[in-house]
């Protein structure tokens, strides 16, 4: 990757702030600081870091691949708006329902936040730090950010449909910056799906993507990413959610692409009342690994965290999870779950797994655990005697074992639309 200095990719017409020039500039030079990550790190434990070689990555040119051919089939049917980034530049943008912006949602792209909203940006743009081991690709991230999604969902409004959007990429070695930030104001209530999908499963091809969910009192937010970069692609995706007192967070991860992807998913609950309920599902095989560490960080008391990671594995694919449950001092009557189960399809197929408890106050329910198993020749024969084939016979035992996750979405709709999601891969 080329190490020039960082620009913002705008339009003429759009001001940029000063406070953004020098915080990318600081980064900048943050990153330069920064080593690259080593196995002997223990937040970088099992992972295959020789991924992480910058070399021969470019930014990403212009794109001119068929938008519609792969937004079409992936598309939700109905959404409240929607947005399309292709090589970190905007395609398209629609707010379905206009009734939406005369009710205050700002629903827009991070360059015109810069230009119209800039207060409200500075003040939740990137603000918790990665906890995670992955703090050089932050940096990184924030130095070289040209595309993303703001969205402000004003107090009390409640919004059926999800928000979508499209993160597309092409070009061999082609580098991209995906950003997202979302802002659920008191009591609102909002879905957001977003896909990172690749034109051309063979190239290569680098994404470091950021995505903010900044949950106000008594607000819910559904979040939910379908990651479907090429099988060459290597990705660093870094999530950061901070739920306020009676709030609830739901954010699921699909996870499908990608030669080698490290998944940081950190959720603070800062105050009473808050809920977090963290979900994966992943399908992996041929040589792909999926490396994916995440922190439960309960604040105060009285907060409740609920984490659910499954991962199918076929031919010599990895998995690595490594989480953690915080509980900090003062924090009493915590309830936090977090249960991690790998489904192996083959014998060479590898899923390590390390759940981990740090408690510093009492009176506090906390459970976690991890599973990896292959499928009981049983449950085999059985289908197989009633004429279906082997691949078949895996297929509906994977799908089973993966529903569990997408029911426990609220609404219907969206968790057929994610089952049908699964299925194209399966």
């Amino acid at each position: 990757m080329a190490t020039t200095e960082p620009s913002l990719i705008l339009t003429p017409t759009r001001t940029v702030p000063e406070w953004f020039k020098e915080l990318q500039t600081k980064a900048w030079a943050e990153y330069e600081a920064e080593p690259l990550p080593v196995r002997t790190n223990e937040l970088w434990r099992f992972s295959s870091v020789k991924n992480l070689s910058f070399n021969d990555y470019v930014p990403a040119p212009e794109f001119l691949g068929d938008t519609l051919q792969l937004t079409s089939r992936r598309s939700y049917q109905k959404p409240a708006g929607r947005l399309v980034f292709a090589n970190d530049a905007l395609l398209s943008a629609e707010l379905v329902d206009p009734a939406l912006k005369q009710s205050g949602v700002i629903f827009t792209t991070l360059s015109d936040a810069l230009e119209k909203h800039s207060t409200l940006l500075r003040q939740h743009f990137m603000a918790q730090p990665a906890k995670l081991g992955s703090s050089k690709f932050a940096a990184l991230h924030k130095a070289l950010v040209r595309a993303g999604t703001f969205l402000w969902v004003p107090r009390n409004a409640e919004i059926r449909a999800p928000f979508e959007v499209f993160h597309l990429v092409e070009g061999d070695s082609a580098a991209v910056y995906p950003h997202t930030l979302i802002i659920a104001d008191d009591n609102s209530k909002v879905t957001f799906i977003e896909h990172f999908v690749s034109s051309d499963h063979g190239q290569r091809g680098f994404a470091c993507g950021v995505n903010d969910l900044v949950l106000k009192p008594g607000s819910k937010l559904t979040y939910v990413s379908l990651q479907e970069w090429s099988q060459n692609f290597v990705s660093v995706q870094i999530n950061s959610t901070i739920a306020a007192r009676d709030s609830v967070a739901l954010n699921l991860a699909l996870n499908f692409g990608g030669r080698y992807s490290r998944l940081e998913s950190v959720s603070r609950m800062i105050d009473r009342g808050a809920r977090s309920d963290m979900l994966a599902v992943t399908v992996a095989g041929g040589d792909q690994e999926f490396d994916q560490r995440t922190l439960q960080d309960h604040l105060k008391p009285d907060t409740t965290s609920d984490l659910l990671y499954k991962n199918v594995l076929n031919d010599r694919a990895r998995t690595i999870f490594s989480g953690l449950i915080k509980v900090e001092p003062g924090a009493h009557r915590t309830d936090a779950y977090q249960k991690v189960r790998n489904l192996l399809l083959s014998d060479d197929a590898e899923a390590n797994s390390m759940p981990g408890l740090e408690i510093l106050a009492d009176d506090v329910r906390c459970t976690h655990g991890a599973t990896s198993g292959q499928i009981e020749p049983e449950e085999l024969f059985y289908l197989k005697s009633r004429g279906i084939d082997d691949l078949a016979a895996k297929q509906l035992i994977a799908r089973g074992f993966l529903n569990e996750v997408v029911a426990r979405l609220p609404d219907a709709e969206l968790s057929g639309y994610l089952q049908s999601q699964i299925e194209r891969q399966l």
